[in-house]
């Protein structure tokens, strides 16, 4: 179950990816995942692993704690 956690975890995610200048598949194919499932991520209809926070957090060269 998608929780309100979720959703602000994916519209951090979101803002960040905006700000680092990458589109959703190009964070997609850096954290090698589908462009469709960071689509999901960021509009809160999916839970990332944490092993999926952490390489997003990597690529966007954030801490990992930022996106929460």
């Amino acid at each position: 179950m998608v929780t309100e956690k979720d959703r602000k975890l994916g519209n951090r995610i979101q803002k960040l990816r905006k700000k680092a200048g990458l589109t959703q598949e190009q964070l997609a194919e850096k954290v090698k995942l589908s462009a469709k499932f960071i689509q999901f991520i960021e509009n809160g209809n999916r839970i990332p692993s944490l092993k999926t926070v952490y390489k997003i957090a990597r690529t966007l060269e954030v801490k990992t704690q930022d996106l929460f």
